[in-house]
């Protein structure tokens, strides 16, 4: 049983989902996307870039001066109409989407934004609770259109369809990235809006390796018990997994550069969800779409679908609890080829034998099941290193919600240590079967990771506690 993966990009078919998994591209769509809209939404570019904070001429935007709101309501006619025209054209709809996605945000959020100045940063107020026509009903069709929920993902709009090549013959070389849309200074690609959208982007680009190993490594295990090559070919996939992760953690960690803690709050307003977040206690009416309100989660880098396959892959089990049902919510806010990649690969990593168990059948691949491992602990370390810096110490008063709706403190822990435990479960099994054949390299990098579980671990449990404390006490 095998999985479409593309392997060349086809440029000519407007047809095909603007994102597919491909092992060249990885996890990013399948084209560059279109950084302009077609002339007949005109009145919707020309609002987008009026919009920002700080315009791409440097002079202040509709959102500087609150004035978004009343823009949209007396001026910003209803375009849902023009969407039919590009109905079989999945490139531009999915711009719609991501542009669409934006005004939503900034409308519902504007007041919210408004309120944190007035408050210097200590609340958010409510949001506005009636999406107008103008907006939902184009954004609804839009999102009918392409599959994703109507309502910000991060892969169909926030980052992943919100880059451009500022010289496309330079390529996906950072330096070379801008943002097409913006709500504070991202306009400005050296500003920590951009440079934090645009690290996501610069970690996607590393996925196609990604993707190559899982593909390969699945080949092996799933080859007759007597193929030939059977785990070479096994081994060669985790090998290419490892080398992409660390690829993306190498990227990842330039995070502190590109984007300052300091000024993620000022944007971050913009990306929270209508689900879960007191700005919006009984949801959002979308008018023309729905009478009942409507909820969904935020943006967030949980939607990513890197991690997820290598949990997916590697047999990760998560808690039975409700931050891991909230994790599993987040499976809805991903394109539907990612979805379907992701679901075929656990799978078949869980068929008989699984890939966890084949791996520690065989000294080397355990050490590569062991090393992958290490390196998910190392992104997911990252990202809760992120969330205390760019979160948990900025604010004046903690917001209780990450942008997805989780709970801010506990939620990335809760997978993380999943992660701890499982490296001590396979770390245990390799000294009690493999420990003898450990030389040279492999010996000095099992001894590492030896040494960093328990310290990780206890370092973890004592800063949730300590953030635990802080919000109960306010």
């Amino acid at each position: 049983m095998e999985f479409e993966i593309l392997t060349e990009n086809s440029l000519q078919d407007n047809t095909l989902p603007a994102f597919m998994v491909s092992t060249t591209r990885g996890f990013l769509p399948r084209i560059e996307p279109p950084t302009v809209l077609p002339t007949e939404f005109d009145v919707l570019e020309q609002l987008l870039q009026d919009m920002p904070i700080r315009k791409a001429s440097g002079e202040p935007g509709l959102l500087a001066t609150g004035r978004l709101g009343a823009t949209v309501d007396t001026s910003f006619p209803n375009l849902v109409e023009k969407v039919e025209h590009f109905k079989d054209d999945q490139p531009i709809l999915n711009a719609l989407y991501r542009d669409y996605s934006f005004l939503l945000s900034a409308y519902l959020f504007e007041p919210c934004y408004l309120k944190y100045l007035e408050t210097e940063g200590t609340e958010y107020g409510l949001g506005r609770s009636i999406l107008p026509r103008s907006i939902a009903q184009p954004m609804a069709r839009v999102a009918e259109l392409t599959g994703f929920q109507p309502f910000m993902e991060y892969a169909g709009s926030y980052a992943l369809y919100n880059y451009k090549l500022l010289e496309p013959s330079k390529g996906m070389e950072y330096d070379n990235l801008a943002l097409i849309r913006a709500f504070e200074h991202g306009l400005d690609n050296k500003s920590s809006e951009a440079g934090f959208v645009l690290i996501h982007v610069a970690m996607v680009r590393h996925s196609g390796k990604l993707v190559q190993g899982v593909q390969s490594a699945l080949k092996g295990l799933i080859a007759p018990t007597d193929a030939a090559g059977k785990m070479e070919l096994f081994q060669n996939g985790l090998q290419d997994i490892l080398e992409s992760m660390k690829q993306i953690n190498k990227v990842m960690d330039e995070m502190w550069q590109k984007s300052k803690p300091e000024k993620y709050s000022q944007f971050r307003v913009f990306i929270f969800g209508i689900h879960s977040q007191p700005m919006f206690p009984d949801g959002v009416i979308y008018e023309g779409v729905s009478k009942e309100p409507m909820k969904f989660r935020g943006e967030s880098g949980a939607n990513d679908s890197m991690i997820p396959l290598v949990d997916n892959f590697m047999c990760i089990d998560m808690p039975e609890n409700p931050l891991t049902d909230i994790l599993k919510d987040f499976r809805k806010y991903r394109p539907g080829n990612h979805k379907a990649f992701l679901s075929w690969v656990e799978e078949i990593a869980r068929g008989n034998p699984s890939v966890k168990e084949f791996a520690l059948r065989d000294q080397k691949s355990a050490i590569l099941y062991l090393l992958i491992l290490d390196q998910i602990r190392e992104f997911r370390g990252r990202h809760w290193s992120f969330t205390r810096e760019y979160i948990l110490k900025q604010g004046k008063k903690l917001h209780p919600k990450a942008t997805g709706g989780s709970p801010i403190v506990e939620w990335l822990p809760n997978q993380l240590t999943r992660v701890l435990n499982l490296m001590t479960e396979v770390q245990l099994h390799i000294s009690k079967t493999h420990i003898d054949h450990l030389k040279g390299g492999d010996l000095e990098e099992f001894e590492r990771i030896c040494e960093i579980i328990p310290r990780h671990s206890s370092s973890l449990e004592k800063e949730v506690k300590r953030y635990t404390d802080t919000l109960a006490s306010q």
